[in-house]
């Protein structure tokens, strides 16, 4: 990008998330204005309240562009939408965090490029952070984490990772046009991950497979909010079946180097104290 690009504020949606979050540090680190995208933030952004659309997006010259219910009916509708009416606000650039294997999320990427924008579409696999920013973490802490995952394998990717793609699409034009598939550089399936992670905290705790059903009481017990049961229900029976039990390149691809391993998160996880039980109690 061009000098004056980078003097106008990056928009970084869902940048309270685990890759948004991860976005602004990156760029704020780099000496880039940024502007959070979040409910939270100010100006506010809302994906279901088009009126917070046009505020969050004056004078921004590029986006990154994450929707948590982009597996879901309806989103490529509304991502395509936010995209028109970014491209009209003047934004140039677009890098899009995407599902990999997922329908709907593949309808929102055509949407969202039909745009007009520079685009750069980051398709991901199953972040290993779920297992520590997320209500998985209390499962990690209580030794046992039941989900409905079968022994598929998937190839967990780190946010870490996805935010290094990001900022780098972001900031360099040689990545325009690209989809990147990123994955991890193993294929694990949801027992091996909580093996990683037994290991790296030093005791046992185990997997369990259980039932969609089985999942969404447990998880509604919780305190999960629905929507967020529903989604999760929805990609565990639709998208946990095989078809992304593959490596790709688009890590490497994109930053000369290959990804980081769902062990070497583990063991930063464990050190960091995250899956302490003694967290769970004070809570």
């Amino acid at each position: 990008m061009n000098d004056e690009t980078n003097q106008e504020p990056t928009l970084v949606l869902g940048g309270t998330g685990k890759t948004g979050r991860r976005v602004v540090e990156r760029l704020t680190a780099r000496g880039l204005p940024v502007r959070i995208g979040s409910r939270s933030g100010e100006p506010r952004f809302d994906w279901e309240d088009r009126s917070t659309w046009d505020p969050v997006l004056e004078g921004v010259g590029s986006a990154y562009v994450c929707h948590y219910w982009d597996a879901m009916p309806g989103a490529a509708e509304t991502m395509g939408s936010f995209a028109e009416l970014a491209v009209e606000r003047g934004v140039r650039r677009l890098v899009l965090l995407s599902g990999r294997g997922e329908q709907e999320a593949e309808r929102a990427e055509r949407a969202v490029r039909d745009s007009g924008a520079e685009l750069t579409v980051l398709r991901a696999t199953w972040f290993a952070q779920n297992f520590s920013e997320d209500y998985w973490r209390d499962l990690v802490r209580g030794n046992e984490v039941a989900l409905p995952a079968g022994d598929t394998p998937e190839p967990f990717v780190d946010a870490g990772d996805i935010a290094d793609v990001a900022v780098t699409a972001l900031t360099d034009d040689r990545h325009v046009g690209q989809l990147y598939e990123l994955t991890g550089p193993r294929l694990l399936t949801f027992a091996d991950a909580v093996l990683d992670i037994s290991r790296a905290v030093g005791r046992e705790i185990r997997y369990v497979p259980i039932s969609s059903e089985e999942f969404a009481a447990a998880a509604a017990e919780q305190g999960v909010p629905r929507e967020v049961v529903e989604m999760l229900t929805f990609i565990f029976g639709a998208v946990l079946d095989g078809r992304n039990a593959r490596l790709a390149d688009g890590v490497q691809r994109a930053l000369g180097r290959e990804p980081r391993d769902f062990s070497d998160y583990a063991r930063d996880a464990a050190a960091a104290g995250i899956w302490n039980p003694r967290a769970t109690r004070a809570a």
